[in-house]
Protein backbone atom coordinates (compact mmCIF):
# COMPACT_ATOMS: atom_id res chain seq x y z
CA UNK A 1 0.00 0.00 0.00
CA UNK A 2 1.31 3.43 -0.93
CA UNK A 3 0.01 6.60 0.66
CA UNK A 4 0.42 10.14 -0.57
CA UNK A 5 -0.61 13.04 1.63
CA UNK A 6 -1.27 16.47 0.16
CA UNK A 7 -2.99 19.74 0.93
CA UNK A 8 -0.65 21.27 3.45
CA UNK A 9 0.27 24.92 3.38
CA UNK A 10 0.59 28.17 5.26
CA UNK A 11 -2.59 29.55 6.81
CA UNK A 12 -3.52 32.00 9.52
CA UNK A 13 -5.00 31.14 12.90
CA UNK A 14 -8.72 30.54 12.57
CA UNK A 15 -8.47 29.40 8.97
CA UNK A 16 -9.44 26.00 7.58
CA UNK A 17 -7.44 23.51 5.57
CA UNK A 18 -8.28 20.17 4.01
CA UNK A 19 -5.72 17.42 3.70
CA UNK A 20 -6.01 14.44 1.37
CA UNK A 21 -4.43 11.02 1.55
CA UNK A 22 -4.49 9.07 -1.69
CA UNK A 23 -3.99 5.34 -1.26
CA UNK A 24 -2.91 2.87 -3.91
CA UNK A 25 -1.97 -0.76 -4.01
CA UNK A 26 -3.70 -4.04 -3.58
CA UNK A 27 -6.59 -3.99 -1.14
CA UNK A 28 -5.67 -0.47 -0.03
CA UNK A 29 -9.32 0.39 0.53
CA UNK A 30 -9.60 -2.35 3.17
CA UNK A 31 -7.19 -0.61 5.52
CA UNK A 32 -8.16 1.77 8.26
CA UNK A 33 -6.42 5.10 7.72
CA UNK A 34 -5.27 7.58 10.28
CA UNK A 35 -3.71 11.01 10.36
CA UNK A 36 -0.75 11.73 12.58
CA UNK A 37 1.35 14.82 13.04
CA UNK A 38 4.80 15.67 14.24
CA UNK A 39 5.82 19.12 15.34
CA UNK A 40 9.51 20.10 15.47
CA UNK A 41 11.17 18.48 18.46
CA UNK A 42 8.04 16.54 19.38
CA UNK A 43 6.94 12.94 19.14
CA UNK A 44 4.62 11.90 16.36
CA UNK A 45 1.07 11.90 17.65
CA UNK A 46 -2.28 10.57 16.57
CA UNK A 47 -4.81 13.08 15.23
CA UNK A 48 -7.74 11.17 13.72
CA UNK A 49 -8.58 7.78 12.24
CA UNK A 50 -11.30 6.10 10.22
CA UNK A 51 -12.06 2.42 9.71
CA UNK A 52 -12.05 0.98 6.25
CA UNK A 53 -15.80 1.23 5.71
CA UNK A 54 -15.87 4.70 7.22
CA UNK A 55 -18.25 3.51 9.89
CA UNK A 56 -16.09 4.40 12.88
CA UNK A 57 -14.01 7.49 13.43
CA UNK A 58 -11.59 8.33 16.20
CA UNK A 59 -10.13 11.65 17.27
CA UNK A 60 -7.47 12.89 19.60
CA UNK A 61 -8.85 15.24 22.23
CA UNK A 62 -7.33 18.28 20.54
CA UNK A 63 -8.98 17.41 17.25
CA UNK A 64 -12.50 16.81 18.50
CA UNK A 65 -14.92 19.46 17.33
CA UNK A 66 -12.41 21.07 14.96
CA UNK A 67 -11.23 18.27 12.66
CA UNK A 68 -13.28 15.83 10.64
CA UNK A 69 -11.93 12.70 9.01
CA UNK A 70 -13.74 11.02 6.14
CA UNK A 71 -13.01 8.64 3.32
CA UNK A 72 -14.16 7.98 -0.21
CA UNK A 73 -13.29 4.41 -1.09
CA UNK A 74 -14.37 4.91 -4.69
CA UNK A 75 -11.50 7.38 -4.96
CA UNK A 76 -9.24 5.56 -2.47
CA UNK A 77 -8.85 8.83 -0.63
CA UNK A 78 -9.10 9.84 3.01
CA UNK A 79 -9.64 13.47 3.95
CA UNK A 80 -8.93 15.52 7.03
CA UNK A 81 -10.91 18.73 7.24
CA UNK A 82 -9.30 21.05 9.76
CA UNK A 83 -11.19 24.09 10.99
CA UNK A 84 -10.32 26.81 13.49
CA UNK A 85 -6.64 26.10 13.11
CA UNK A 86 -4.29 27.24 15.83
CA UNK A 87 -0.53 27.84 15.77
CA UNK A 88 -0.22 24.71 17.93
CA UNK A 89 -1.51 22.70 14.96
CA UNK A 90 1.67 23.49 13.05
CA UNK A 91 3.32 20.18 12.17
CA UNK A 92 4.08 17.75 9.42
CA UNK A 93 0.96 15.67 8.91
CA UNK A 94 1.25 12.03 7.90
CA UNK A 95 -1.34 9.53 6.85
CA UNK A 96 -0.98 5.92 7.84
CA UNK A 97 -2.70 2.65 7.10
CA UNK A 98 -3.40 -0.12 9.54
CA UNK A 99 -5.17 -3.37 8.82
CA UNK A 100 -6.68 -4.03 12.23
CA UNK A 101 -8.24 -1.51 14.58
CA UNK A 102 -9.60 -3.11 17.71
CA UNK A 103 -10.48 0.10 19.50
CA UNK A 104 -9.36 3.68 19.85
CA UNK A 105 -6.16 2.73 21.61
CA UNK A 106 -4.99 0.88 18.51
CA UNK A 107 -4.14 4.22 16.92
CA UNK A 108 -1.76 5.08 19.74
CA UNK A 109 0.52 2.14 18.97
CA UNK A 110 2.72 3.59 16.24
CA UNK A 111 4.59 0.30 15.99
CA UNK A 112 1.35 -1.28 14.82
CA UNK A 113 1.06 0.93 11.76
CA UNK A 114 1.44 -1.08 8.57
CA UNK A 115 2.22 1.73 6.13
CA UNK A 116 3.22 5.37 6.41
CA UNK A 117 2.97 8.02 3.76
CA UNK A 118 5.25 10.97 3.34
CA UNK A 119 4.09 13.99 5.22
CA UNK A 120 2.64 17.31 4.24
CA UNK A 121 3.57 20.45 6.15
CA UNK A 122 0.90 22.57 7.80
CA UNK A 123 1.98 25.92 9.17
CA UNK A 124 -0.45 28.08 11.11
CA UNK A 125 0.64 31.62 11.76
CA UNK A 126 -0.71 33.68 14.64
Amino acid sequence: VQLQASGGGLVQAGDSLSLSCAASGRASSTYAVGWYRQAPGEEREFVAGVTWRGRDTYYADGAKGRFTISRDNARNTVYLQMNSLEPEDTAVYYCAAVLVVQDGSSWLNLDGIDYWGKGTLVTVSS
